[in-house]
């Protein structure tokens, strides 16, 4: 978090250090996702690019890396959408493994795991009470029977808790 303030205060020597500190990541990060050198090299560019352009924008509350690996999603699958959309307009949809589906496959896995990453790093009463009522299914009186806790408390928890995860979610679409 110490580069983000200089970053937007548009600090090019921490841009530079940014830039060199995790360049390789954001590449490995699309590589493994891509399979494509190319496309790799394409998104590292452009997410520092964005990083740059939108560097007003950048959360003061959130890692660089965090924000860096959103935006590197994004412009990952806008790029592949795009390849995707001038594959179909030259007639060669069969021969692009860059489909629609494979796009939708790269967006949900990434953010189920960002989710579950987010969820277990909650306090763990919040998350054993948001867990309790998301993926059990309990009611907010039964968590609370559970916990001995007032239901007010079991909907503070889960308030907080969902909260937290629109915050990292918001950044991810930055």
């Amino acid at each position: 978090m110490e580069h983000i303030q200089p970053i937007k205060s548009a600090d090019q020597k921490s841009f530079n250090i940014v830039y060199e500190k995790y360049h390789r990541q954001i590449y490995g990060f699309v590589l493994k996702r891509t399979q494509s050198d190319y496309i790799a090299q394409e998104v590292t560019q452009l997410t520092f690019i964005k990083l740059w352009n939108q560097r007003e924008k950048l959360n003061g509350q959130l890692s660089i890396l965090i924000q860096l690996f959103g935006m590197a999603r994004q412009v990952m699958i806008d790029l592949l959408r795009k390849e995707a959309t001038r594959f179909k307009h030259e007639g060669q949809t069969a021969a692009t493994p860059f489909t629609d589906s494979l796009i939708r496959v790269i967006e949900s896995k990434d953010l189920l795991r960002m989710m579950e990453r987010d969820i277990q790093n909650m306090p763990a009463m919040r998350r054993k009470v948001f867990e309790l009522s998301r993926k059990e299914g309990l009611s907010h009186k039964e968590i609370a029977a559970q916990f001995s806790i007032s239901t007010k408390t079991v909907e503070q928890h889960i308030s907080k808790a969902l909260l937290q995860l629109k915050q990292h979610l918001y950044s991810i679409m930055l």
